[in-house]
């Protein structure tokens, strides 16, 4: 498979499992966490999935475009391990949505963000709350939850919280 229709796929996936999960926390109270804002295209696609929700968006720095930027209120900088722990704070609520887009062309980090993250999403997600990662996180409580049937296993991860 050629990168281009690799990376299509993961589009694709990505697209599938966050318009199935819209769809299964409607009920559930709480914002949504974008995890990796990078240019935005899915903070913009959140938006339109998630209308009369607050979108936080954490990284590193802001490189998304500014017609799909969050305002400052609502984007949250710096490295995962530093701003996580006192992200509730922030967002005043946990999240009935975390969306986790933090791959890298290197496994090893990506296995290390992964653990090192995991742990500090747990009190982020209200009870209900579904996570999905183009990352396996190592486990931390929550159910796997299958995916739609237009993705590949492995293509993409999805959680719910107890």
């Amino acid at each position: 498979m050629s990168r281009l229709d690799s990376f299509i796929r993961r589009m694709e996936a990505q697209r599938d499992c966050l318009d199935m999960l819209a769809e299964r926390i409607g009920a559930v109270p709480g914002p949504v966490i974008e995890l990796g804002l990078g240019d935005g295209r899915t903070y913009d696609h959140l938006r339109s999935l998630f209308p009369d929700r607050a979108i936080f968006a954490f990284d590193r720095h802001n490189a998304a475009h500014p017609d799909s930027a969050p305002d400052a209120d609502h984007l949250i900088l710096g490295d995962f391990e530093r701003t996580l722990p006192t992200a509730l704070q922030r967002i005043g609520q946990p999240a009935a949505l975390i969306h986790c887009d933090f791959g890298s062309r290197d496994r090893d980090i990506d296995a290390r963000v992964a653990t090192v993250i995991a742990p500090l999403l747990v009190p982020l997600l209200s009870p209900g709350g579904a996570v999905a990662s183009d990352q396996p996180l190592p486990e931390v409580g929550w159910t796997p939850l299958p995916l739609p049937p237009t993705v590949a296993t492995g293509r993409y991860f999805i959680w719910r919280a107890a």
